[in-house]
């Protein structure tokens, strides 16, 4: 290995050979970047088998307009969303851009989400069958492996039902338990999971719902240990680290433009 190489390892928490998030020079770019990856996104919800009928949504913060987030639309199959089919939702609930509908689950809770954390510039949440299970069980992921250790200390359950999320109570609730965790398993409904970008949260969400099935499958197997406290906080600074995770989202983005290029069309 080279000197260069070496140096450029070392800039990187993970020690690895990773590129950052694009810096755009002007508003507009910076929107349709965010857009082209909420529409891949979504899609790979629908290619995962995230659907379950008209629940799940992944919304991202408009760059000009902070108090504003873009969605995917209500009623529309994850598996058929495009960039042109996006809505753009102002914090009195409004589609100020876009010719669909907002659910209205989607605005209560991601528009507290955005509200209370800066941070959270992406938020993803889905009933997923793995998150589900788990939460029906009361239980947090424990790190049992590499991949669940990225949420040790980061995820916070919320164990509160009132029913369907349509109450501008409980989306402020939801955003309250989360704080600045970046997952949240929520009992009798699903996951959340947030982050600085699109692909951050959506790896979140990805990485969540496997090792999910993985504690599942151990405990239904057997006895599962858990890593101790210094192995768990040492796989969370690797497999925990956001450049990381941005970047692993990069490798889902080519397979389903690859595969599915009209989800781009605007």
């Amino acid at each position: 290995m080279t000197d260069t190489a070496q140096n450029h390892l070392a800039d990187t928490r993970t020690g690895l050979p990773l590129p950052t998030e694009p810096v755009f020079d002007n508003v507009d770019d910076t929107r349709r970047h965010r857009k082209q990856r909420l529409a891949a996104a979504l899609r790979l919800f629908g290619a995962y088998g995230f659907g379950e009928g008209i629940s799940g949504h992944i919304s991202v913060r408009d760059p000009e307009h902070h108090d504003r987030f873009w969605v995917n639309p209500f009623g529309v199959s994850f598996r058929r969303v495009k960039v042109r089919d996006l809505i753009l939702v102002d914090e009195q609930g409004r589609v100020v851009s876009g010719h669909h509908r907002v659910n209205p689950s989607a605005f209560v809770i991601h528009s507290a989400i955005h509200r209370a954390n800066p941070g959270a510039t992406a938020a993803a949440h889905g009933h997923t069958v793995n998150s589900r299970a788990l939460g029906a069980l009361g239980r947090l992921l424990e790190p049992l492996d590499q991949e669940s250790a990225a949420f040790y200390q980061d995820q916070v359950l919320y164990d509160s039902y009132e029913g369907p999320s349509i109450s501008i109570e409980q989306g402020l609730d939801i955003a309250a338990s989360l704080g600045d965790k970046r997952a949240m398993l929520l009992r009798h409904h699903g996951l959340i999971t947030v982050g600085g970008s699109v692909d951050e949260a959506v790896h979140w969400f990805f990485t969540y719902e496997s090792a999910a099935q993985v504690q599942l499958l151990a405990a239904a197997a057997g006895d599962p240990k858990p890593m101790n406290h210094a192995q768990a906080s040492a796989a969370r600074d690797g497999f925990g680290d956001r450049q990381l995770g941005w970047f692993s989202f990069q490798l889902l983005w080519d397979e389903i433009t690859h595969e599915q290029p009209d989800l781009l069309e605007e």
